[in-house]
């Protein structure tokens, strides 16, 4: 199976960048968008995104500049999809929406086209037509995909292993660093693990114990530094798995509840502050730009990934 034709559905946050992974892999992209804003700020996103890869020497820019004129942009989904091979359906995650969309893929793409869908948290198969069942699989990336490297890849109950497999070898060539899921598990295990830690933040933060600050204190002094290096499940073996199981027996710690809100965030929401995009979230960004709060985000990442490589080399 020849992946070299591909169609991103959505021009988002995620949908922009992932067009230029798969440009910037070598695949001829058609980035589609129905909201004229969203598609307008796209090539200016990615334009950004490629000058901090150029900056950091992930990529030259002949390279970047040859993968951006791969990108075509449409708000027209028929002109996106008839003649593609892989369509990445990265749109907004509510499930009457998706279904809406699948359906009109199964009536103009090719019937041999592999539809990847990236959501975050959704079953998105009994919302695909059965003739799609076979060439519909889950590819969710971690923003922004063009800097983080794993993807999560789940099959649903009829994908075909074949299907699977190209998507897998795909992005293996991209340099990305896929993890096959033998069942899909929602939420896969990062966001799993993301989730939890959100619930004990924001349970310390509503009850008044800690600051947004101390515990980002925390996390990057304390706890990040190791889990880059080992991951999580090394890292217990680095402390010997008799204090983890003594940890677990003395009951110190029992997990929030998930009420399915937190006072904190809606709190912050209604004030406005949700984030860099709005100037201010649990921190204030000082009138910064978000494009150059994304652009300093971005130079650490590359900054931290390249001195991973490094240190992995020593593995």
């Amino acid at each position: 199976m020849k992946i070299e034709n591909v169609a991103i559905i959505g021009a988002g946050t995620m949908g922009h960048a992932l067009a230029l992974v798969h440009a910037l892999g070598g695949c001829a992209v058609r980035l589609q968008d129905l909201s004229p804003e969203t598609l307008e700020k796209a090539p200016g996103l990615i334009d950004a995104a490629c000058q901090n890869l150029v900056d950091a020497g992930e990529v030259t820019n002949d390279a970047a500049q040859t993968a951006i004129k791969r990108i075509y942009f449409t708000s027209n989904l028929s002109d996106a999809v008839t003649e593609t091979d892989l369509i990445v359906e990265a749109i907004v995650e509510k499930e009457d929406i998706k279904r809406s969309l699948f359906a009109q893929i199964d009536e103009i793409a090719p019937a041999n086209a592999t539809i990847a869908s990236n959501t975050s948290y959704l079953d998105i198969f009994p919302l695909v037509p059965a003739s799609r069942q076979k060439n519909t699989l889950i590819a969710h990336w971690y923003t922004p995909p063009y800097i983080i490297d794993l993807v999560d890849i789940a099959a649903g109950p009829e994908t075909s292993p074949a299907v699977i497999s190209a998507v897998n070898d795909l992005y293996v060539g991209f340099g990305k660093e896929p993890l096959l899921f033998k069942r899909l598990i929602p939420g896969y295990i990062a966001n799993r693990l993301q989730a939890a830690l959100n619930l004990e933040c924001l349970r310390m933060i509503d009850q008044g114990w800690v600051s947004a600050s101390d515990i980002d204190h925390s996390v990057r002094h304390g706890i990040a530094s190791r889990l880059a290096i080992l991951g999580h499940m090394k890292k217990m073996d680095y402390t010997d798995l008799r204090m983890s199981l003594n940890g677990i027996a003395s009951r110190m710690y029992l997990p929030p509840e998930n009420t399915g809100g937190s006072a904190t965030l809606t709190r912050l929401i209604e004030e406005g502050r949700t984030g860099v995009r709005a100037g201010a979230g649990f921190y204030d960004y000082g009138g910064v730009s978000p494009e150059d709060l994304f652009k300093a985000r971005d130079t650490k990442l590359l900054k931290l990934k390249q001195a991973i490589k490094i240190i992995e080399k020593d593995d």
